[in-house]
């Protein structure tokens, strides 16, 4: 089925008939203007496929040149797959009008953790020193690292977005400070957990770091709970877990020989490292919110 926006008078997507629930009526975000798409199934197909009502789609973008990109349902389950090379190029095609917005937002937040230092050190110069003067720069520190979290968060989701065609923007980047508190507790559990794991026998820390890799665009795509984030990453992760695995180490090889001429290439890399995430999750779980 083709998804055809009205308001675009254009095609912005398509979708396998197999893909849309029987008798339920989905609908989609025009990725081009944001106008709301409803559809459903074809009287004719007579597959089975049970969805929630509030099902949501990812619509295929459409690119200039015409290319486009396997929707995934929301909450793909068991079913879905990928090749890791198919990931990679796509993350790399992808990386183009994704590092303006990426580095943008990294030099702002650069700036701003610097100009925060500065004023705690004046202060602190005030203050004249000793205990309160320490305790303030240390709690200085614990907030940059903190703030650090949903600031990656934000990444992300501008990563997620940028892997379903969706218009993106730095701004993004400081959009998920709103779920600090889940996503700092999903952080913390996350590393308690696979610290254990390779303190105790190696192999569960290495199985666990893996299988968490989607805690976070689940707790700020789905608005999962960090529990429900860790258990639905761990169990969407484990059908393909060494697929997932050689993605990461293929992509933690690609940015170590990017920045070998003096960090220039980490320039790409970085932005492409983000893509891979969003475009992992995406096909693993499917996109659901209209971010």
């Amino acid at each position: 089925m083709e998804i055809f926006c009205e308001k675009c008078q254009k095609q912005v997507g398509r979708i396998a008939d197999e893909k849309i629930p029987r008798g339920k009526k989905l609908s989609v975000a025009c990725p081009k203007c944001g106008e709301k798409i409803y559809f459903e199934k074809p009287e004719e197909f007579s597959g089975e496929l049970d969805f929630d009502d509030d099902s949501m789609i990812a619509a295929t973008p459409v690119g200039e040149a015409g290319e486009s990109y396997s929707p995934r349902v929301a909450g793909a389950g068991p079913d879905y797959d990928f090749r890791i090379m198919g990931i990679i190029g796509e993350a790399w095609a992808r990386t183009s009008g994704t590092k303006g917005p990426v580095w943008a937002a990294i030099l702002l937040a650069f700036l701003a953790a610097i100009a925060f230092s500065i004023g705690v050190a004046s202060i602190s110069a005030i203050i004249g020193g000793g205990p309160l003067a320490a305790g303030l720069e240390g709690a200085a520190r614990l907030t940059i690292s903190i703030a650090g979290y949903p600031f990656m968060a934000g990444l992300l989701l501008l990563a997620i977005r940028r892997s379903v065609g969706l218009s993106i923007n730095y701004k993004l980047a400081f959009s998920c400070f709103r779920a600090m508190l889940p996503i700092v507790i999903a952080y913390i559990l996350t590393s308690i957990l696979t610290f254990i794991g390779f303190f105790l026998l190696v192999i569960p820390g290495i199985y666990l770091s893996v299988a968490y890799a989607l805690v976070i665009p689940l707790i700020i795509d789905k608005e999962m709970s960090p529990w429900q984030a860790m258990e639905a990453s761990r169990k969407g992760v484990q059908r393909h877990w060494f697929k997932v695995f050689g993605l990461y180490i293929v992509m933690s090889i690609i940015c170590f020989i990017s920045a070998i001429p003096m960090g220039l290439g980490l320039i790409w890399t970085v932005p492409m490292f983000f893509m891979v995430n969003g475009i992992l999750y995406r096909e693993v779980f499917g996109v659901t919110q209209e971010v």
